[in-house]
């Protein structure tokens, strides 16, 4: 996305408008530092309080990072998922447990629904996926898989709104799954929440899916840190 200067004076809640479509957009990709200053300036057109106003605003979404002396960097692609992280940073693993579950139930609820074929396909794809990293150690695969697996279901609800929610506990939950597997005993393919959600999904059963959502859970939060 390519600006052109304007010529009158903008408003810096203009300016945070349009630095938030550039990372919406991917034109700034996640953790990479955004242009410089006196770029930004003549891009936009503005003055550098006023550019400084608005990158202030988006760093307290925690959309995006200051760091002193280096530059700016993109933290999140929306307000939900930055403010999200550095919410979760606050709060114990026990705690974040207990919030996914009421989001993984009902999006469970939801999925059997409106999830479609090529929906379930998907999900299939990455349980197989997630079998097979396991299986040959490649545990950030696995991680990922699984991670992936749980966001599809929750885009398969239908509530957009949900999707992006869930979304934002992906970091949480990839770095706790990697810990976990350090665990002795540690089983990385439970059928539950996962194998069984799908079949329930697919049988177009929501009971069956939320009651394997709990089993799942209850499990990841016996293997999580309460700190």
């Amino acid at each position: 996305m390519t600006l052109t200067p304007s010529h009158r004076p903008v408003l810096a809640d203009e300016v945070t408008a349009k630095l938030r479509d550039m990372i919406k957009s991917g034109e700034w990709p996640l953790q990479e530092r955004i242009p410089a200053e006196p770029e930004l300036m003549a891009t936009l057109g503005v003055s550098r309080g006023t550019l400084r106003e608005a990158i202030k605003a988006l760093a307290h979404t925690g959309m995006l990072e200051v760091r002193r002396g280096d530059g700016t960097y993109v933290r999140a692609n929306s307000e939900i998922l930055g403010a999200a992280q550095r919410i979760y940073r606050e709060h114990t693993q026990e705690h974040i447990v207990e919030v996914r579950l009421g989001l993984d139930t009902q999006a469970a609820r939801l999925a059997t629904k409106h999830a479609t074929a090529g929906d379930i396909a998907e999900m299939r794809r990455l349980l197989s996926v997630r079998h097979d990293s396991w299986n040959s150690g490649d545990y950030a695969a696995w991680a990922r898989a699984d991670w992936e697996f749980h966001e599809c279901v929750a885009k398969a609800s239908g509530n957009p709104l949900l999707h992006q929610l869930y979304a934002s506990f992906g970091g949480v939950f990839h770095n706790d799954l990697l810990r976990q597997q350090r665990n002795d005993g540690f089983n990385g393919l439970p059928t539950e929440g996962h194998d069984q959600l799908v079949e329930a999904i697919e049988a177009r059963d929501p009971e069956g899916a939320v009651a394997t959502v709990y089993r799942n859970l209850d499990f990841c939060a016996d293997k999580s840190p309460s700190d």
